[in-house]
């Protein structure tokens, strides 16, 4: 493959399956004053996988380049499409296209959680995929006006150490992680996107109060905070805290690593918000007139790309038919809250709100 990337490092920065109904964005719209500011000064560095000449398919990708890069250079590889990649936050990413409205070079937009397409669709900037497409996925896990399809999903999960816990032990709920003898026990990042995803789900499904109290019940007891999923599951892992709430491929990657670690997964059953499913997004926005845009997001529907995101991310394949990776469970749908996660888009602000107010911090 000739030429190079173009990319705009992040600046910054999922189980529920969405039962999706239209919002109004304005909670992402009010972080405009905040985030203008840092979208217009993030570095551009531009690059082709193309002939000279050549129109190019331009993505902005808020799925980091170590995740999803290999998977857009096959696609390049394999269509001989030329590509330019904008990395980046998603939430800044969709605010980045607001901003330049009929103007943005942007073809597809891929978000790393759902509440960003979610805005975008809102605000009419997202078109409406053909038939062929949305049937490439299951009527849950795309949008209910056809105006994107989720690609891969993170499923919330307690990761614990065994060597000082027992399964039996846990808590039978994320709802009780802050009643004895768990309080304080239970590490999280307040500062993570995931984690504010969750905070967000539990606004949705127990309301605003019980959300504020959990919040604050964890910093009364003194939650361990970190800044990150990875820096959770290594501090599980050498005993520094006992359980800590990540996603559920942050331990399956320490595991590939060194299989004799003392660290598993405990997914909340019964439908608990604590198994939230965190999906990433695919859009064609509404202005592009690029056909190379669709074979994009079929593609990353395919076999090959599913296939790729199962074995090497670790995460779980939402393509029609398609399994998990062999050491991870069956994503249990039965066991997973449903959520309007459309409302992500609008709540982010809130949540974050909610989040420094409860005095947590890392």
């Amino acid at each position: 493959m000739g030429g190079h990337e173009r990319r705009v490092d992040p600046t910054g920065a999922g189980g529920a399956v969405a039962r999706r109904r239209p919002v109004r964005g304005t909670g992402l719209r009010r972080q405009v004053l905040v985030l203008r500011v840092l979208v217009l000064v993030l570095p551009v560095v531009l690059a082709a996988c193309t002939a000279a000449g050549e129109d190019r398919l331009t993505i902005y990708s808020g799925r980091g380049e170590s995740l999803v890069g290999p998977v857009l250079r096959q696609f390049n590889a394999d269509t001989g499409i030329g590509i330019d990649v904008r990395y980046g936050e998603s939430a800044e990413l969709a605010l980045l296209i607001e901003e330049e409205g009929d103007n943005t070079p942007a073809d597809v937009f891929y978000s790393q959680t759902p509440g960003a397409t979610g805005f975008l669709a809102a605000n009419d900037r997202l078109a409406v995929l053909p038939d062929d497409v949305l049937a490439m996925v299951d009527e849950r896990f795309r949008g209910p006006d056809g105006r994107w399809v989720d690609i891969t999903g993170r499923q919330r999960v307690l990761v614990y150490n065994t060597d000082t816990l027992s399964e039996d032990e846990l808590p039978a709920s994320v709802l009780d992680i802050n009643d004895e003898p768990h309080a304080g026990r239970v590490a999280v990042a307040p500062s993570n996107g995931s984690f504010q995803d969750f905070v967000t789900a539990l606004r949705q499904t127990e309301g605003e109060d019980v959300a504020r109290e959990w919040l604050a019940d964890l910093a009364a007891a003194g939650a361990p905070t970190y800044a990150n999923n990875n820096a959770i599951v290594e501090a599980v892992s050498r005993g520094e805290v006992d359980m800590g709430l990540v996603n559920h491929y942050y331990n399956y990657r320490f595991l590939e690593e060194d299989p004799d670690l003392p660290s598993r997964n405990h997914v909340f059953g019964g439908g608990d918000i604590g198994a939230l499913l965190i999906e990433s997004t695919a859009a064609i926005t509404a202005v592009s007139d690029n056909p190379d845009a669709q074979q994009l997001i079929e593609y990353l529907l395919s076999e090959d790309a599913q296939r790729f995101f199962a074995n090497e991310t670790k995460e779980y394949p939402l393509a029609s038919g398609m399994e998990p990776a062999d050491d991870l469970p069956p994503l249990d749908l039965s066991s997973v809250t449903s959520v309007d996660i459309e409302e992500s888009g609008t709540g982010l602000q809130r949540t974050l709100e909610l989040i420094r107010d409860s005095g947590l911090s890392g």
